[in-house]
């Protein structure tokens, strides 16, 4: 068998490479041994080892350690101390694998997210209090709300011209009277306003034996189901924008919380009220629908392309913070609920 250079010795370059569908210059490229790559010379104007060091002892010194390289810099300057330039000492610190934050700033605790599942009514409240504007500049009522995040049935609101701890105890406590909550059944979920972490109101939920639970500082997102009726409520035809009196305001709340209870086809509950998910009259509904496309099916097949409708059903959980559906599968299992293939967990 012949070597590739005897090869290309009987038949020539250009027959073998056009076989091969490459170009000369590919060939030619690859043939030529690649050479060693040559040592870059040190410029003469490069900083000395000793000067690298010097640089790296100053700014470890305890007076800069905790200071940028601009402000070593400049502080040097000011003093009429010159080592290098500021570009260079980052240099100095990236060869000793040292850029990072080097100011001493305050760290804030990692703060756990709360992950909250209800399976049933009762089981997870969400509260919160939002201002209502007035004539009067900087002047506000307070609509305290307590919300079901399974039924996002309100159980408990209250319109104040205050916003206190002693108003939110006297809601709470009247609304788990009336619902007929049991001891460790329910968690109250909130944000870290002042009246949701007081000491009267954790003194109210240790009595009662209810759990609590808060978002993280700043963060919104963990009490999505109190932002979104508020913000249903205020964007709600029968909402003034602004209120003249406590006694207006108690009757607009009079007026839209039973509706919103009763008469408000959520979306997120498919489209039934949260009275009937509160007060388990879901499949009583749902079996009315189911009749209603049964009629209209059997009535005109030929509409239904895709054969007979299926009733939308709500989600059997309900989340604050869901984990990885794998995790999410689990939990809802321990407590005795098959997930369907492909539901959507709401949270």
């Amino acid at each position: 068998m012949q070597t590739a250079a005897e090869l290309v010795d009987d038949v020539g370059v250009k027959p073998i490479i056009e076989a091969l569908g490459l170009s000369r210059s590919t060939y030619y490229r690859q043939r030529k041994a690649p050479s060693p790559p040559s040592a870059r010379p040190t410029p003469a104007r490069a900083m000395s080892p000793s000067e690298r060091a010097q640089v790296l002892e100053v700014l470890h010194d305890p007076e800069f350690v905790d200071a940028s390289p601009a402000e070593v810099h400049a502080s040097l300057l000011t003093r009429g101390k010159y080592l290098c330039s500021l570009r260079s000492m980052y240099r100095v610190l990236a060869a000793n694998k040292q850029v990072r934050e080097r100011r001493n700033r305050l760290r804030h605790p990692k703060h756990q997210k709360p992950q909250l599942v209800a399976t049933a009514p009762n089981q997870v409240w969400s509260w919160d209090i939002t201002k209502l504007r007035t004539g009067v500049p900087f002047v506000y009522f307070y609509l305290f709300v307590i919300l079901d995040i399974f039924s996002r049935y309100v159980v408990g609101w209250m319109i104040a011209e205050r916003e206190t701890s002693a108003l939110a105890k006297i809601l709470i406590a009247e609304t788990f009277q009336r619902e007929g909550i049991k001891r460790k059944q329910l968690i109250l979920h909130a944000d870290r306003g002042t009246q949701m972490v007081s000491h009267a109101t954790a003194q109210l939920c240790a009595t009662l034996g209810i759990q609590r639970s808060h978002n993280r500082p700043y963060v919104s997102n963990d009490n999505p189901y109190s932002e979104s009726h508020f913000a249903t409520a205020k964007q709600h035809p029968s909402f003034p924008g602004s209120f003249s009196s406590l006694v207006d305001t108690l009757t607009w709340g009079r007026e839209f919380f039973p509706w919103y209870n009763h008469e408000h086809h959520h979306s997120g509950l498919a489209y039934l009220t949260p009275a009937e998910v509160h007060r388990g009259r879901i499949e009583d509904v749902l079996a009315k629908r189911e009749g209603a496309l049964q009629r209209a099916f059997e009535l005109h097949p030929e509409r239904f392309v895709r054969g007979m409708p299926k009733v939308q059903r709500p989600p059997r959980a309900v989340w604050i913070n869901a984990p990885e559906n794998k995790a999410a599968e689990e939990i809802l299992r321990a407590r005795g609920i098959m997930p369907a293939e492909g539901e959507v967990i709401a949270q």
